[in-house]
């Protein structure tokens, strides 16, 4: 899997913004068949930055109603990166 399919995209949200300047970790939104250490090389050789740490969840998609239609969003996995103290990424 390419560097460029695994990392979707960041998820800049008031939470992942508060993260970011706290405790240096930042959110992503990622291919739901990458695994942690995927994740992990993705982010060094994308950002060039050391990571520590990667967390992850499966997010279950939302049920919606268009009219009388009903249907649900995807499913989608996010990753939580915590980078080493001396690294930050821009992007946030």
């Amino acid at each position: 899997m390419d560097d460029y399919n695994i990392i979707i995209k960041p998820l800049v949200t008031e939470q992942g913004m508060h993260f970011a300047n706290t405790r240096n970790a930042y959110s992503f939104e990622v291919n739901r068949k990458a695994n942690k250490i995927q994740i992990r090389n993705a982010v060094e050789r994308l950002y060039n930055v050391k990571v520590t740490n990667v967390r992850t969840a499966n997010c279950m998609g939302k049920p919606r109603r268009r009219g009388r239609h009903f249907g649900m969003t995807p499913n989608w996995k996010k990753a939580i990166v915590v980078l080493h103290e001396d690294y930050h990424i821009d992007l946030f």
